[in-house]
C-alpha cells in the first residue's frame, strides 16, 4: 500500500462496509528527536551491552515515537524503552481479544463453537475486522476488563463505544500478553495457549511483517501486527511476536506512532526487530525478509 505525503495534512476514507467510514489522516512526523535509549539487563552482561547498543542505533535518526519490549527468558534478557507509553492499539488489540475469549470459555469449562472459531481464525489470520467486532461485541467490555484485570494488564483500557482498535495498549502489558501465551500460567490453559500460538503462526504473508524481521530459520515465528492513521499522532503502527528456537524464548513487542506513513513505521520496526534478532541469535542461517507491500485491515475509528 503506498501513501504520497505532502507537506500538508491529506485526509483519506476508506470503507470497512455499510455505514462505516475510516479517517485515514495522514500527518507529517514531528522532527526528529534525541535518538531514545533502551536499557536491558541479562544474565549475560555483554548480551544486554551490544542490545542496548543495537536498539538505540537502529532507532538513530528516525522520526516518530517508539517503545520496544524484549524478553528472552534462556539468558534472562529484558529490554526496554517507553514501556508505559499507551498508544492506540489498532489490530495488535486483537490477541487480547482472542485470549479473553478462551479465558471467558475456560471459566465455564467450554469449548469454543465453531462460529467462535471461525471467527478467531478470521481475527488472527487475516485480521478480519468483522470478525473481531462480532466477537468484542459478544465479550463486552466487562469480560475484556475481566481478563485484563487476571492477566495483571493495569494499563490497558478497552476502547469506548465498540471502538476496540482505539484500546489503549503499553508495551509493558503487551509483553506480560505474550508471556502467558508462552509459558504454563492460571489464567490461559495450556490448550488455549497453544490454539493463540497456533494462528498466530498462520497469519498471512501480507502481514508477516514487522518483528519476525531477520528472524533466523531455526526459530519459530508467531506474529500479530496493526496500524492505524488518524489526524494527532499520525500513523500508528505495531508489531508484536513471540519466537523460540536456536536456545532461546523470547518475546517482542515495539509499538509506534508518529509516522509519516506506513511503510516508515514498518522500516522503524524491522531495524528493531533485525537487531535483536542477530544479537540473540547469531547465526549464518537463512533470515526470515517479511514482504515488501506490507498490509494490515484498518480498524474501525470515529469520524474525529
Amino acid at each position: 500500500m503506498t501513501h504520497r505525503i505532502s507537506r500538508r495534512t491529506r485526509v483519506f476514507c476508506a470503507g470497512l462496509g455499510a455505514g462505516v467510514l475510516v479517517p485515514l489522516t495522514v500527518a507529517v512526523a514531528p522532527a526528529t528527536a534525541a535518538t531514545p535509549q533502551a536499557t536491558c539487563t541479562s544474565a549475560q552482561p555483554a548480551l544486554a551491552t551490544k542490545l542496548q547498543k543495537d536498539i538505540t542505533t537502529a532507532l538513530a535518526n528516525r522520526q516518530g515515537t517508539v517503545a520496544v519490549g524484549l524478553h528472552d527468558r534462556s539468558t534472562n534478557t529484558t529490554c526496554t524503552l517507553r514501556s508505559t507509553q499507551a498508544y492506540d492499539s489498532a489490530s495488535v488489540v486483537k490477541v487480547t481479544v482472542l485470549a479473553t475469549l478462551l479465558w471467558d470459555a475456560k471459566k465455564t469449562n467450554r469449548y469454543l463453537t465453531q462460529r467462535e472459531s471461525d471467527l478467531a481464525t478470521a481475527m488472527i489470520t487475516k485480521s478480519d475486522n468483522a470478525a473481531t467486532t462480532k466477537l468484542w461485541n459478544q465479550l463486552g467490555t466487562t469480560k475484556v476488563k475481566g481478563f485484563l484485570a487476571a492477566a495483571g494488564m493495569t494499563r490497558t483500557k478497552p476502547g469506548a463505544n465498540g471502538y476496540w482498535g482505539l484500546t489503549q495498549i503499553t508495551v509493558q502489558d503487551e509483553q506480560k500478553l505474550l508471556a502467558l501465551l508462552t509459558a504454563k500460567n492460571t489464567v490461559l490453559s495450556d490448550n488455549s495457549r497453544a490454539y493463540v500460538l497456533k494462528l498466530m503462526g498462520k497469519v498471512i504473508s501480507s502481514q508477516r511483517w514487522g518483528t519476525p524481521a531477520g528472524a533466523p530459520s531455526s526459530v519459530a515465528v508467531h506474529v500479530k501486527n496493526g496500524w492505524l492513521s488518524r489526524s494527532t499522532h499520525g500513523w500508528r503502527v505495531h508489531s508484536v511476536g513471540t519466537f523460540k528456537g536456536a536456545g532461546h524464548d523470547y518475546t517482542i513487542s515495539v509499538l509506534t506512532h508518529g509516522n509519516s506513513t506506513m511503510n516508515y513505521g514498518v522500516t522503524t520496526i524491522q531495524a528493531v526487530a533485525k537487531a535483536i534478532h542477530k544479537d540473540l541469535v547469531p547465526t549464518r542461517a537463512q533470515r526470515y525478509t517479511p514482504t515488501t507491500d506490507p498490509q494490515e485491515a484498518f480498524p474501525a475509528v470515529p469520524a474525529s
